[in-house]
């Protein structure tokens, strides 16, 4: 039983758990036996914060339903080691070197030292944000709905979107707050700081930390993976925005009919959300196909390792930028704020994109065999946001056979667990070869 192997099988057994509970008549609104493939479908998106449904969320499940569906949630947007090592914690079991070794995986970062304090910072981090989250859409929702209700949709809606699972108890997610400032803000912001990941997070809180502390003999120093993070963030985010700007404004069915600041509000929102987070204020399945083709693109890079968001990473993409840009250069080494990237990362970065391509294309060619009446595009988008874990839908899912919805929650398994992982946990630890090859050429391009 290897780390990845715990951790895969972690997060089925998670989800196993999640379908049974989501199937009692208790938590469907109706008091009856819920259909299983619908319950294995939510549990799996709510597990891989992912957002795809194929029933009304805040309809179909009563609040005892509701309720399991935003715990599955944060046990999906924490990650199954980070919890139940917690978990341990609280027990006050020792923290073992198996432990260690499983956020090290988690993480992809050698926290061993301190990973107690890690899980600590981690859960503090989550309650606190999503705690000043609530508290902000509480005060608007309270406009439209009643002060328990108020509650409960500002708390679900927090977990949500900082695990960027884009799960909504509204039956258009976020259209009727299309133009609401707070609304838009605060989901954002929870969105951006749960997709770029804890370490950035409190990499960040130590940098100001040693800001203001006018004792401190030497300067906090920056992380490659921080500067990295931020950065194609930032771009991404600014192009995403004015990319959907240029796409939509003039769609009658999207941002045609709103005011300037609106429409630069609209296509903000779709940029933040569209990088695995799954709420949209604006009709997906009316968008023109360049914004939709758009929508893939940002989808299949996704947010930042270590973060609650899916893709191939912020990091990932960066590597291959410079390694292309290296080779124009005619350079040896790839080299990114004065640090030079090691060829393993380089080579692990490939291989996620390959990895990442080739499980689209199959889950791609699984469903559009068994629905060939369905536009290409439509089903390509499916699965990207499956993989991803986005959860944006052109509004195709809940119409699938229970045979492309099983594809489906495959895909959506490979995207939260990771492609390396998953084969990792198949083919087990390498095992390392003293044997060393003579090097040869090979035309490449």
């Amino acid at each position: 039983m290897t780390i990845a192997r715990t951790i895969c099988l972690g997060f089925i057994a998670v989800i196993s758990l999640g379908t049974l509970l989501l199937m009692m008549p208790f938590s469907t609104e109706t008091g009856e036996w819920g259909n299983f493939i619908t319950a294995l479908f939510t549990s799996t998106s709510a597990v891989c914060v992912t957002g795809l449904t194929v029933v009304d969320t805040g309809t179909y499940f009563s609040l005892w339903g509701e309720f399991f569906l935003m715990c599955l949630i944060q046990v999906g947007g924490l990650g199954y080691m980070i919890t139940t090592t917690f978990l341990i914690l609280l027990m006050g079991k020792k923290f073992d070197f198996r432990q260690k070794l499983a956020m090290n995986d988690t993480f992809d970062r050698p926290f061993l030292q301190g990973s107690r304090n890690l899980i600590v910072s981690v859960f503090a981090t989550t309650f606190i944000l999503e705690s000043m989250a609530t508290l902000g859409l509480f005060t608007v929702f309270i406009k439209d709905y009643g002060f328990w209700q108020s509650v409960w949709l500002g708390i679900f809606h927090s977990i949500s979107a900082w695990n960027n699972a884009g799960f909504s108890l509204f039956p258009d997610s976020l259209i009727g707050y299309q133009t609401s400032i707070p609304v838009n803000l605060i989901i954002s912001l929870l969105i951006i700081f749960g997709g770029i990941g804890y370490q950035v997070i409190i990499e960040c809180v130590f940098w100001l930390l040693d800001k203001f502390n006018t004792q401190a003999h030497h300067q906090f120093e920056l992380s490659l993976n921080f500067k990295v993070v931020i950065r194609t963030t930032f771009v991404l985010l600014v192009l995403g925005t004015i990319a959907f700007y240029l796409t939509e404004s003039h769609n009658s069915n999207t941002l045609d009919n709103l005011s300037l600041s609106e429409k630069l509000i609209a296509s903000w929102f779709q940029s933040v959300t569209t990088r695995t987070a799954g709420f949209n204020s604006i009709d997906i399945g009316k968008m023109s196909i360049a914004g939709l083709f758009v929508t893939i693109g940002l989808m299949f890079v996704g947010a930042s390792p270590s973060g609650t968001g899916g893709g191939i990473k912020t990091t990932t993409l960066s590597i291959l930028l410079n390694s292309t840009k290296a080779v124009l250069r005619g350079q040896q080494k790839v080299v990114m704020y004065k640090r030079e990237v090691p060829v393993s990362l380089t080579l692990k970065a490939m291989a996620v994109v390959f990895g990442s391509a080739v499980t689209v294309v199959v889950m791609t060619l699984i469903i559009s065999l068994l629905h060939p009446d369905f536009e290409f595009i439509a089903i390509l988008f499916e699965v990207v946001s499956a993989f991803a874990t986005v959860g944006l839908s052109t509004g195709i899912t809940a119409s699938l056979s229970a045979l492309a919805k099983l594809t489906l929650v495959f895909t959506m398994y490979l995207g939260r667990v990771g492609v390396l992982l998953f084969m990792g946990a198949i083919i087990g630890d390498p095992r390392p070869s003293r044997i060393n090859y003579p090097p040869e050429n090979l035309l490449v391009g």
